[in-house]
């Protein structure tokens, strides 16, 4: 395909307490709304959203989430907003349970669709595809669809009260962001929009990773008090609006396909958020794309002081044999994977050598410091 195509939301709000406008930034979007929200969430902010929709006159059904964006998880909830004939679907909460209301909504006939984040962590809300995984966890495909969400609500005051960990892991799926559209554009590949890169999505790319170096960790020490600042409110749009905005219309490579390729192991790095695997997957695609030693440190050096995984050890499988990273690696170079954005798609067998010489880069560099 060789047309250039950018796709985006219809409407981004941010600010805080913006959680307690839910209602007047939807109602022209619909009369009845299914609200989807895990348990945790709703005690924590599920109730305010519920409360400003009904302000406006939006009547609401509520939907405890059960953990895993899954088929079966989608095709329950399905079932309740038809059962309700809802026309708005609401997700809060985390990346999981926001690309399980994308799914719905996908399923739900001229429905609209409202994500409201609670934490910074991924760059999920934006973008119109859900990551879909086994009931187990398991990562199977992308799903796909025609249209963006219609209305993304960013409440900052909740984000800096989450704990520091999830804006952390947000910043290293953002960081992916730049690494990868680059790759992607010097392949002519395809984006997750279906098309070729735009400069919009590229300088917009450019911008995420200029402001995570920029403000990055003093937004991360910012969420330790959990308080609100310019550096904070930077993030956050970085972490959310600027990289959902690059990924998509700029693409992916090998980065994710790298985390992707990670959910075949067993163990605790099963446990490990989606931007931490990331962050070892930024790693291995620089190491694979000849980045020099500086321009390696300078990414080691902000990922370690947000504690993030640098290494082997970080994720867990410090002990991992060399069949077991090969199997990581096939399945990043698996047919259909964003690593075919590469500009030239790397055997799994060099793949598995990037690994093993980003966590000795490392391991180096943490040597050095101590």
């Amino acid at each position: 395909m060789n047309e250039k195509i950018f796709i985006s939301p219809s409407k981004y709000v941010q600010g805080k307490d913006a959680t307690d406008v839910a209602g007047k930034y939807s109602k022209e979007l619909g009369n009845k709304a299914l609200v989807i929200a895990d348990s945790f969430v709703w005690d924590m902010v599920g109730h305010r959203v519920v409360n400003s929709l009904k302000e406006a006159d939006i009547e609401t059904v509520d939907v405890t989430f059960e953990g895993e964006a899954s088929d079966t998880e989608i095709q329950r909830i399905v079932g309740k907003a038809k059962e309700n004939q809802t026309d708005i679907i609401v997700g809060v909460g985390g990346g999981k349970a926001l690309d399980t209301a994308k799914g719905v909504r996908n399923f739900t006939e001229n429905a609209a669709c409202v994500i409201i984040p609670t934490t910074a962590s991924t760059d999920a809300p934006t973008s119109a595809l859900s990551v879909i995984y086994s009931d187990d966890g398991v990562f199977e495909r992308y799903n796909f669809y025609n249209k963006n969400p219609d209305l993304i609500l960013v409440d900052s005051k909740v984000i800096a009260t989450a704990p520091p960990k999830f804006l952390a892991s947000g910043i290293a799926d953002a960081l992916a962001t730049w690494v990868e559209a680059q790759a992607a554009h010097e392949s002519r590949g395809a984006t997750m929009a279906g098309g070729r890169s735009t400069i919009a999505g590229l300088a917009i790319a450019q911008k995420c990773e200029e402001t995570l170096f920029d403000y990055g960790r003093l937004a991360y020490e910012a969420n330790k008090r959990q308080v609100v600042t310019h550096a904070l409110e930077q993030v956050v749009e970085a972490n959310t609006l600027l990289s959902g905005l690059g990924f998509e219309s700029g693409g992916l490579a090998l980065a994710h396909a790298v985390h992707n390729g990670f959910t075949v192991l067993e163990g605790d790095i099963h446990h490990m958020s989606h931007g931490e695997k990331v962050a070892f997957g930024i790693l291995t695609q620089l190491t694979l794309e000849a980045y020099n030693q500086s321009e390696i440190n300078r990414y080691i050096e902000l990922l370690d002081k947000l504690g993030l995984p640098t290494t082997f050890e970080d994720l867990h499988i410090e002990d991992i044999e060399h069949e077991q990273l090969l199997k990581v690696a096939e399945a990043a170079m698996q047919e259909g994977e964003s690593s075919h954005n590469m500009p030239a798609a790397p055997p799994a067998e060099d793949v598995v050598d990037a690994m093993i010489a980003a966590d000795q880069y490392s391991r180096a560099y943490k040597e050095e410091r101590e």
